[in-house]
């Protein structure tokens, strides 16, 4: 099998690589700015050629440059920060991230390889970026930048939900193949979607751990440290999450589907009483019978975006209110399920759930990407061997 060289610029810790090497893609270098994450991406990847620092640095560039160089770089994946275009950020166009797309673009220039991958929010359609005293969107200005070069994929925005992903998670790919090559790399079919009952409903319910304490938790919870034990039997990482206890009572009460603004009586509260105001997909629990919504970095924080378990039916309360179970965030084991990471993923030792759950929020789901390698594996292959034949002829 002929397999590609690849760089991941804005590597992350390397979770849209997950299955690339699966799929004759072997990442030899990569970038990230963050220390942490690049230990991380260090110790998934031992092999991989990691460059710590801002690619807007000079010097930080030209080590990327140099190193994929040497070792032949032909398939490049960019994921630059989307916070600055995401629904989840604070949309602000001037949002310096944004504007990293360009040495991203740069480093394509410089290397010109066979095949690229360019990934971010579908918000990047109507973003503007300033360059050469030009403003231009950003989908105008790659395509000024690399269409001499390179053929871009007839389709651009995907759902991970399509490509065996229990998430709706939306994105916007640029899928880009030189013009000397006779292959030009698309969109694969869609696949049929996993919701959360095949994905998470087969595992044992998780309570949260309270912030107020252990002795809260257990009045709460009689039943917790039982529950923790065969939670636990399944994976370390399918531990309790800690939530304060206001927001715990609330999604209790909170229906699978629904927002706990919607309850009645036990809808989310100031430590005054009050109702809180909020997005009404927050305080949101998922829905069993169709794939997550798009997992966000807070994850672990219930008045984030929708990011709480679907929960069961457990009974009602001495008003006759219905209490539903796992009134909290998914555990970080359901979270590499949802994601479509392997639930032995290789998570160091030292990383903190904190920092777990960030890089997974801010990760391309790899199955996904997984999808989209195996395609071009094999339309690579099939026109790399009909080439060879005819050459042999």
């Amino acid at each position: 099998m002929n397999r590609l060289q690849g760089l991941s610029l804005f590597a992350n810790v390397g979770i849209a690589e997950t299955y690339l090497s699966d799929c004759g893609i072997d990442i030899v270098v990569a970038n990230e700015i963050d220390p942490a994450r690049s230990k991380f991406y260090q110790h998934l990847y031992p092999e991989t050629d990691v460059i710590t620092g801002d690619i807007a640095n000079e010097e930080v560039f030209a080590q990327i440059l140099e190193s994929s160089r040497r070792q032949q770089v032909d398939f490049v994946i960019a994921t630059p920060p989307c916070q600055g275009m995401s629904l989840a950020g604070k949309r602000d166009p001037h949002d310096e991230r944004n504007q990293l797309i360009f040495y991203a673009i740069k480093m394509i220039q410089e290397l010109k390889p066979k095949y690229v991958l360019l990934e971010n929010v579908p918000q990047l359609l109507k973003t503007e970026i300033h360059v050469r005293e030009q403003t231009l969107m950003i989908p105008e200005y790659i395509h000024q930048e690399l269409e001499h070069d390179y053929n871009f994929a007839e389709q651009s925005l995907v759902s991970a939900m399509d490509y065996e992903v229990p998430q709706m998670r939306r994105r916007n790919i640029f899928l880009l193949s030189r013009k000397d090559l006779s292959y030009v790399w698309q969109m694969p079919a869609p696949k049929p979607q996993i919701n959360l009952r095949k994905a998470l409903y087969h595992l044992p319910s998780v309570d949260p751990m309270l912030r107020e304490g252990m002795d809260e938790t257990l009045r709460l919870f009689p039943d917790f440290y039982d529950k923790k034990e065969q939670a636990e039997a399944i994976s370390k990482y399918h531990h309790p999450p800690v939530h304060a206890k206001k927001h715990v009572i609330a999604m209790m009460h909170t229906p699978t589907g629904e927002t706990a603004f919607h309850n009645p009586v036990y809808y989310p509260k100031k430590d005054n009483g009050d109702r809180v105001n909020g997005h009404y997909n927050t305080y949101r629990r998922f829905e069993w019978d169709k794939p997550a919504r798009t997992i966000t970095q807070n994850n672990g924080v219930i008045s984030s975006l929708c990011c709480v378990h679907p929960g069961k039916c457990i009974g009602r309360d001495a008003d006759g209110v219905r209490i539903f179970s796992d009134a909290r965030c998914l555990t970080i084991y359901e979270l590499l399920i949802v994601f479509s990471l392997p639930t032995d993923w290789n998570i160091p030792e030292w990383a903190e759930d904190r920092l777990v759950r960030q890089v997974i929020g801010e990760g391309i789901p790899p199955m996904l990407v997984k999808n989209l390698a195996l395609e071009l594996a094999h339309g690579y292959q099939l026109t790399h061997n009909t080439e060879n034949r005819a050459h042999q002829q």
